[in-house]
């Protein structure tokens, strides 16, 4: 895709957005550009993958053609926005920690231009921990593979914090790019008895399938947070439906587009977590997963 077919179909992704005010003929039409940390391949959303400077240079761009209104995924896009957007109205979707990444000050009242809608907890580290035990109990090694920046430290942290209860050694595994992918995964799955957890940032979602298939090359139990991982061959997820996160951020795009201040929508968090077991990835790693864990799994594939 050239370059500027490229811009085009972002500048383009408006039209997704349910605006209400586009029905009324004599108004004019609001133009809002989106910024996502995804690849153009990724099925499951598009646009600046995990490469900072060209979402850095795709954001000035769209900026230079005078939206109304930015919309952002992770932590590294809207980063990179919140330094560029400068009074703007910015929807962020699915981050991580907004507090503790400073893009908001107040999670009832954010502050400034930007508002939208959270992932995980820190403390989820944990709890991805704890649901791996239950699917893979034999695991003695952990790798959880984490992206240099605040939230992903802390569901490090978090997951350090409870290994010993699981009689577990949490190893971090640190990749700040796609290329690092396959040199923290290889040598980590040296030792037997070894599985991993998968941290959401932009280098895990730009690289979701090969993540995938490096977990079913060396066989590696491994727990992932957005179900898309566990449809595509992973063996486990546990998250919220991302895509009706989205659905909200468009609610709040057309508050924001017909007068509300950003100041005024809160930051929300997910209020229901599903749990995606893909039973055939089960049976190639050779575990016998309990008929208790499969009851309580929002989906088995």
């Amino acid at each position: 895709m050239r370059r500027r077919e490229f811009i085009s179909l972002l500048w383009g992704a408006s039209i997704a957005w349910p605006i209400a005010a586009r029905a009324q003929q004599r108004e004019r039409a609001r133009q809002i550009g989106v910024v996502m940390g995804y690849p153009e391949s990724n099925p499951n959303a598009r646009f600046g993958a995990d490469d900072p400077k060209r979402i850095s240079a795709l954001a000035t761009e769209l900026l230079g053609l005078g939206p109304d209104l930015m919309v952002s995924n992770s932590n590294l896009v809207t980063t990179i926005l919140k330094s560029e957007t400068h009074g703007i109205p910015l929807v962020f979707i699915s981050v991580s920690d907004p507090i503790g990444s400073g893009f908001v000050t107040d999670l009832a009242r954010p502050t400034g231009n930007i508002t939208g809608f959270a992932n995980f907890q820190p403390s989820m580290g944990s709890k991805w921990l704890e649901l791996l035990q239950q699917i893979a109990p034999q695991l003695q090694r952990v790798g959880l593979m984490y992206f240099h920046e605040p939230p992903n430290i802390g569901y490090l942290k978090s997951a350090e914090a409870a290994a010993p209860s699981f009689n577990k050694k949490l190893i971090g595994l640190e990749v700040r790019g796609g290329t690092e992918i396959e040199g923290a995964v290889a040598p980590f799955a040296a030792e037997p008895h070894s599985g991993m957890i998968i941290a959401p940032n932009v280098v895990t979602f730009a690289n979701s399938d090969l993540i995938v298939a490096l977990a079913a090359r060396y066989s590696l139990p491994t727990i992932y947070p957005f179900a898309f991982f566990a449809k595509a061959g992973g063996l486990a997820s546990y998250g919220f439906d991302a895509a009706e996160q989205f659905r909200q951020g468009a609610a709040y795009v057309d508050r924001i587009l017909r007068g509300a201040r950003p100041a005024d929508l809160p930051v929300q968090h997910p209020s229901k977590f599903e749990l995606v077991i893909n039973l055939n990835t089960a049976r190639t790693l050779g575990l016998d997963l309990s008929p208790q864990l499969l009851s309580v799994a929002d989906e088995v594939i």
